[in-house]
């Protein structure tokens, strides 16, 4: 599809509940494909699947339609969508705020006896659809983005003109993308985030972060006793295998938590056919109603879920298991061992 197709449409002047009917469609195509994962208003469901609220901001037409195709992380590709479908859900994504999406929640809202004003609460709004997956919706940290509330850059750019740079730039080689805010919406995410930092400086005590001396009190040998022995570790991974220098691309609270909360651990499935064939692969989707494997060769395959029998493996499961056994010793243990995997 030629990408002028996309810019054009990208580009066009859509006022707030007019639709067109590549709208239509796109927003049929939306609910039928990405509402599962996304939301019915794009609103997203933290930590395991992104809002897509304002992705036209962090993202150019073009690259939303290529990761449509080819997918992404845990998200599946759609190769066999047309090239109509592919640009009405693109115009659709790109389009208005659904009405009715998130803007600031109630805790937000509730959370000072004075309310917010309109810069703040246009910079929470912004702030929720596009950074606090990554940086927490109170700007305190979150699943990767560090806590700005505690940024050296933060709290010494008394201009903005420091934070405006990095969020307009993004910062290569890491998972900060750049992002196209104009000059007013990003003097609103600015004022955000400074009531954020007086609002986290009001809180009682100092410590409102896990700092990376906390996850360095373990004991080496003995997490690798427990990996080995009581842990059953070794029963999936391999220091020398996955593992392998885990701890120089992970570090502190990071580290901690792949070790508890693993991402991208690949299920497999064996669905066996009313005829009594099996089919085996990679879990690619599962609900109430249907349930979805990837084969070998990349092939995707899905039936209605009560018309077959399926065993599904989940590696994760034995990690949540392990949840009510472990001792806080076993993870400090663990954690110290795994640091040593470099």
């Amino acid at each position: 599809m030629a990408a002028g197709s996309f810019a054009s449409q990208a580009d066009a002047a859509i006022q707030p509940g007019q639709q067109t009917e590549s709208q239509s469609t796109g927003a049929a195509s939306y609910a039928q494909r990405c509402a599962a994962c996304h939301g019915d208003q794009r609103q997203g469901h933290p930590p395991s699947f992104p809002s897509l609220i304002g992705v036209g901001q962090r993202m150019t037409a073009e690259q939303i339609a290529k990761q449509i195709r080819s997918g992404k992380g845990s998200m599946p590709p759609f190769p066999g969508l047309s090239d109509q479908e592919v640009q009405a859900l693109v115009h659709y994504l790109t389009a208005p705020e659904p009405t009715g999406a998130a803007t600031m929640s109630d805790t937000q809202a509730n959370a000072s006896a004075t309310p917010p004003s309109s810069a703040v609460e246009a910079g929470s709004a912004l702030f929720e659809q596009n950074c606090a997956f990554c940086h927490g919706r109170d700007a305190e940290g979150g699943e990767t983005g560090p806590d700005l509330t505690r940024s050296k850059l933060v709290l010494s750019d008394t201009t903005g003109a420091k934070i405006s740079s990095v969020v307009h730039e993004g910062r290569p080689g890491t998972k900060m993308p750049a992002f196209n805010f104009s000059t007013q919406q990003m003097e609103s995410i600015i004022a955000f985030l400074r009531m954020r930092v007086i609002a986290a400086n009001a809180e009682k005590g100092e410590r409102r972060g896990v700092d990376v001396s906390d996850l360095q009190t373990g004991n080496a040998a003995a997490g690798k006793a427990y990996f080995y022995g009581a842990g059953g570790c070794s029963k999936c991974h391999s220091p020398t295998g996955d593992l392998a220098g885990i701890a120089t691309r992970y570090q502190g609270l990071q580290l901690e938590r792949r070790m508890l909360y693993p991402r991208d651990a690949k299920s497999t499935v064996t669905v066996t056919l009313p005829s009594g064939k099996t089919i085996s692969g990679t879990l690619a989707y599962q609900d109430e109603f249907t349930i979805g494997l990837r084969d070998s060769s990349g092939r995707y395959h899905s039936w209605e879920a009560s018309r077959v029998k399926y065993k599904v493996d989940s590696p994760v499961d034995a990690h949540v298991e392990q949840f009510a056994k472990y001792t806080d010793d076993d993870i400090h243990n663990l954690m110290a061992y795994l640091q040593t995997l470099r």
